[in-house]
C-alpha cells in the first residue's frame, strides 16, 4: 500500500477560502465525455488496468455465504485465463489477483466515504474532501454507490483538485475512488483517463486509485473477450461477475 496521511492540523483559513466555479466544471466534465475513445490493443491495455483498480464489494443486507464465496473466486479470477494467454499477461501478478486481504491492524489505511450526493454544492465537496485529508483519511471516495447520486464527473473532477492541492501543501498522496453508477467498460476508461489529466499517472495504481464498481467486471470482461475472439460472448462463456 502506499504510504499513510499521517493527517495536518484542521485548518479553517484553508477551508474557508475555497471557491468552485461550477460552470467551468461541468463544462470540463463535459468535455471528458466526447474525448476519443481507444480502441484495438490500446483498449484492451486501459480495460486491463481498470480490473487492478477495481474493489468487488457487496453491501447487500441479505448476503448468502454461498455469495460471498462467488465473489471471492471472481476476485482471485477477475478475467478468464485462456483470454489473459491471448493477451500475453496471463503470467503478470497485478492480474491473477485484484485484492488480497490485508491485516487490518495498527498500520491499517483510512478509507472516508463523503456521501457527495448529499453535500449540496461542488464547493462542499472540496471542503469536505480537504477536511478528511486534514484528518488523516489515505482515501477518500466519493458514495457507498448506495445514494440516489453517487460517482459523477463534476464531482471527480472537484475530489481531484482538492487531493492535488492537498499534496502541493504537505507533500502527502491520498487516494481516489468513485463509487455507483460505474457500468460499462467506457465509463472506466474515462474515469482513468480523468484520473492521468487532473493527478497524473503516479495516481494510475490500485494503491491510489479504485472504482467502486462490483458490476463493471462482467462489462470489461466481456469488452476483452470481444477483442481476443471476435465475437460476442455468450452467458455461459464468461464466469458471473
Amino acid at each position: 500500500m502506499a504510504g499513510r496521511n499521517p493527517g495536518t492540523e484542521l485548518e479553517l483559513g484553508w477551508i474557508s477560502k475555497v471557491h468552485v466555479n461550477r460552470p467551468a466544471v461541468v463544462r470540463h466534465a463535459e468535455q471528458i465525455k466526447k474525448w476519443r475513445t481507444v480502441k484495438g490493443n490500446w483498449q484492451a491495455a486501459w480495460l486491463l488496468k481498470a480490473v487492478t483498480c477495481i474493489d468487488l464489494t457487496t453491501l447487500s443486507g441479505d448476503d448468502t455465504p454461498s455469495n460471498v464465496h462467488r465473489l471471492c473466486f471472481k476476485a482471485k479470477h477477475p478475467i478468464r485465463e485462456d483470454l489473459l494467454k491471448a493477451l500475453d499477461m496471463h503470467d503478470k501478478g497485478l492480474y491473477k489477483e485484484i485484492r488480497q486481504c490485508r491485516e487490518a491492524c495498527g498500520e491499517a489505511h483510512m478509507k472516508t466515504i463523503l456521501a457527495t450526493g448529499e453535500l449540496g454544492s461542488l464547493a462542499n465537496v472540496y471542503k469536505a474532501s480537504m477536511i478528511a485529508m486534514m484528518a488523516g483519511s489515505d482515501f477518500i471516495k466519493t458514495s457507498t454507490g448506495k445514494e440516489v447520486e453517487n460517482a459523477t464527473f463534476p464531482v471527480g473532477v472537484v475530489m481531484m483538485r482538492a487531493i492535488k492541492e492537498f499534496y502541493w501543501q504537505t507533500g502527502n498522496k491520498v487516494g481516489f475512488k468513485p463509487a455507483g453508477g460505474i457500468r460499462t467498460a467506457k465509463e472506466a476508461i474515462t474515469w482513468l483517463m480523468l484520473v492521468k489529466d487532473e493527478l497524473g499517472v503516479e495516481w494510475l495504481t490500485p494503491e491510489l486509485f479504485r472504482l467502486g464498481a462490483s458490476s463493471l467486471l462482467e462489462d470489461i470482461e466481456k469488452q476483452i473477450f470481444y477483442h481476443v475472439t471476435g465475437s460476442h460472448a455468450l452467458q455461459h462463456d464468461l464466469a458471473m461477475a
